[in-house]
């Protein structure tokens, strides 16, 4: 048995399914993948994301050991509330987690870090304050509920009353913060929505308030279907310690700028970068009938190029899709090998569908 959230007895009184994922006990779906995949992408439907850390770092030095911590720059955080998404590496410009740091005030920055690798991020985190007076504190106090889709916000906002009015302007990628509840204009989904950040406690009343406001409950199994199409990688499958940002279709998120700012992993950025990158990141649409899985080999004239990081069939787009490592100098069609088959599938830039809409 897992850890559990402070919502666990109630997806197990609404029927889920639950199942292992990082180490926490948690809904996989409550019937149907796919109608809770359609669900968001149409409307609006909620998911429990509590297993995942909320990080306080307060201090005076917050923004200088951010901007040494992480690979995007925290000094383009001007606007209160503003979210930046950002790699944090190690030495040799690896991965060690993907995360949203949000600017709440010049000493005050929140980051969301991933379940599975928490335990690592923290330490990793004590290890480069060392000469930074900052106080890093993770929120296990704090649950989180993400709600998405196109009327994600409007039904959101029946719940949340007065504070509505408040976030009728918010922003995307916005947080406005309450001081005991945030809620910020965030997700994994492709779609609008608020991710809230809340007291356990009060987890699972806002939980009901919302499932009475017709905000059905999804799994992860939509999660991540939904995450897929949406062009949004996934930590542990299509980037880890082994790859780097450049590797992973994720050059966008290093702040190379100013050249001064000598973040963790840049020198070895830097001489990847200037070398030329020999993997990365494509999208992959199946053309043939099949389904792609994590792990299958990417083939072209026979040749081995690559393999899946992430595969599924895309409910948006009625076909299968994937996030696949390849040669850098891979063309526009390859061949995936399923079971004893070669299947014809083209190489596609993502996302594969965002906004209840296909992109390709």
């Amino acid at each position: 048995m897992g850890k559990k959230t402070p919502l666990h007895d109630l997806h197990v009184s609404l029927g889920a399914k639950m199942v292992d994922f990082g180490g926490w006990d948690m809904p996989i779906t409550y019937g149907s993948q796919i109608e809770e995949h359609h669900q968001v992408r149409n409307d609006a439907g909620m998911f429990d994301v509590s297993h995942m850390t909320i990080v306080d770092i307060r201090g005076k030095p917050a923004r200088d050991f951010l901007q040494h911590l992480l690979a995007n720059d925290v000094a383009k955080l001007r606007d209160r509330g503003k979210a930046l998404y950002s790699c944090m590496l190690d030495e040799q410009g690896g991965v060690v987690d993907d995360l949203i740091v949000y600017y709440l005030d010049d000493d005050f920055y929140r980051m969301v870090i991933n379940a599975g690798t928490t335990e690592k991020d923290l330490a990793w985190l004590n290890i480069q304050a060392t000469g930074f007076e900052v106080d890093i504190r993770p929120r296990k106090d704090f649950a989180m509920i993400a709600v998405q889709g196109p009327r994600a916000r409007e039904k959101a906002d029946r719940v949340l009353g007065e504070m509505a009015t408040e976030l009728k302007d918010l922003g995307v990628f916005f947080m406005h913060d309450y001081g005991d509840m945030a809620v910020s204009r965030t997700g994994y989904t492709g779609e609008d929505g608020y991710e809230i950040m809340l007291p356990e406690d009060n987890a699972s009343t806002l939980w009901l308030q919302l499932l009475e406001a017709e905000i059905k409950p999804c799994g992860l199994g939509a999660r991540d279907t939904l995450r897929l199409e949406a062009g949004m990688n996934l930590y542990g499958a299509d980037m880890d310690e082994t790859v780097t940002p450049l590797e992973s279709a994720l050059g966008w998120t290093i702040a190379w700028d100013p050249a001064d700012r000598d973040f963790v992993g840049r020198q070895a950025l830097q001489a990847q970068r200037e070398q030329g990158v020999k993997k990365k990141l494509v999208g992959l649409l199946l053309e043939d009938k099949g389904v792609l899985r994590n792990h299958q080999k990417v083939l072209v004239d026979g040749q081995e190029v690559g393999e899946i990081t992430s595969g599924s069939f895309a409910p948006t787009l009625g076909k299968s899709i994937a996030f696949a490592r390849v040669d850098a100098g891979i063309g526009e069609h390859c061949q995936v090998q399923v079971r004893n088959k070669q299947l014809n599938a083209r190489v596609v830039k993502p996302p594969f569908a965002r906004n209840g809409k296909a992109c390709l």
